[in-house]
């Protein structure tokens, strides 16, 4: 069996330092705090719910015990009120034990950010608490059977009728499907307005809501243990007081929040390359072919120098754009830029890496073969690479 985590203490503290010149001491020890909490509470498990093709809740509770769920958000509501780095910190541990658990990046970075930034005194007041301890989780729900990136025309209604809303419609591809106790769902309140995007707004739907069912689990190539499912509402009652924000600004709040969440697949890709590069390295300094170790073939050995390349470049972009995120810059073209070309690269990287492997590569025990799945799908979510080619060429001004 290989080794599934590499050793914080094999890093100094110059090269922790320089791989992320926004995090202070205190970001380290928290670090090796949460990597023990993961060492204990989800790496001797990690498996089994890969095989049940699902996270238990009670990991979700004792994230939330530990205080790792929403740190960002204000004491009031629960939270910790840490920077974002706190944040970098989870999703990057998180990602070393394994992309399915890309969930929890969603309800703490990208879904409840949109309660904390668009919603009232009183919606937050009503869910961000039981956000932060794992009673409530999250899931946003934008992506139709038809209308993928295409956010400016998705189907799903909402009339007003009174006190509250009528909801039609169908989503897929809902990561936290079946665990989501609130999904904020993208609808459409007005389906004439011109251009359409105007009719975007953006409804809080709770799992007790009448007319709210969701269908199967969907089974998926990879990210086997990140429930994701297919929701159905049919005639689904939402009192009006779920509005998020103002009617009509749905798409622009979602054009707002993409940026983040595009940030995280960024920063996934780019540790997911890392973790692979390093087991890989130990692999082929372990095995041997035709007398040697097949670290010292010079195949083997431009291979790695190719990948090594890569990751370092990819990472010192990733430094530079997160804390100019955190500094609140506008990083569109360059979110833009990192999902694509560092998903692009952890794609090559999981295919040369199983090559290297041989084919122990391609059995269950060896990590590289979970990689190989999981990463392909990092190039599809949160808008395609060819939407972000599109987003970078039209920002180019051309």
């Amino acid at each position: 069996m290989e080794k599934r985590w590499i050793d914080l203490k094999s890093l100094s503290n110059k090269q922790k330092q320089r791989e992320h010149p926004y995090l202070t001491e205190e970001h380290h020890q928290f670090r090796k705090t949460f990597r023990k909490f993961l060492e204990k509470e989800a790496l001797p498990y990690y498996e089994q719910w890969e095989e049940d093709r699902i996270i238990p809740r009670s990991f979700w509770s004792k994230m939330g015990e530990q205080g790792y769920l929403c740190p960002d958000i204000e004491e009031r509501f629960g939270g910790s009120e840490t920077d974002w780095a706190y944040s970098v910190i989870i999703n990057e541990e998180l990602e070393r034990v394994g992309t399915g658990l890309i969930g929890v990046a969603l309800h703490n970075d990208i879904v409840v950010p949109y309660i904390t930034s668009f919603g009232t005194e009183e919606q937050k007041n009503r869910w961000l608490p039981s956000c932060t301890t794992g009673k409530t989780i999250t899931a946003i729900a934008m992506t139709e059977p038809g209308t993928g990136s295409d956010l400016a025309n998705i189907k799903t209604t909402a009339r007003l009728k009174g006190d509250h809303y009528v909801v039609n419609g169908t989503k897929t591809f809902i990561t936290n499907g079946i665990h989501a106790d609130l999904v904020v769902v993208a609808v459409k309140t007005d389906t004439e307005i011109r251009p359409q995007h105007k009719g975007v707004s953006l409804l809080v739907i709770e799992r007790d809501n009448p007319g709210f069912s969701r269908g199967r689990k969907l089974d998926k190539v990879g990210l086997h243990s990140q429930d994701t499912a297919e929701l159905f509402f049919e005639d689904c009652i939402v009192p009006k007081e779920n509005l998020l924000g103002e009617e009509g600004k749905g798409f622009l709040y979602l054009m707002d929040k993409l940026q983040q969440e595009r940030l995280l697949v960024a920063i996934g890709a780019q540790i997911a390359s890392e973790d692979m590069l390093h087991s890989t390295i130990d692999y082929v300094k372990s095995r041997e072919a035709f007398g040697q170790r097949v670290s010292q073939f010079q195949n083997t050995q431009f291979k790695i120098a190719e990948m090594a390349t890569e990751v370092e470049m990819g990472r010192a972009f990733l430094d530079q754009l997160i804390a100019d995120h955190m500094a609140g810059e506008n990083v569109v073209t360059k979110v833009s830029m990192a999902k694509w070309k560092l998903t692009e690269i952890a794609r090559n990287i999981a295919t040369q890496c199983m090559q290297l492997h041989g084919g122990y590569g391609f059995m269950e025990e060896y990590k590289i073969a979970r990689r190989y799945r999981d990463i392909p799908v990092a190039s599809i979510y949160a808008g395609t690479n060819d939407i972000m080619k599109t987003i970078i060429a039209k920002n180019l001004g051309l």
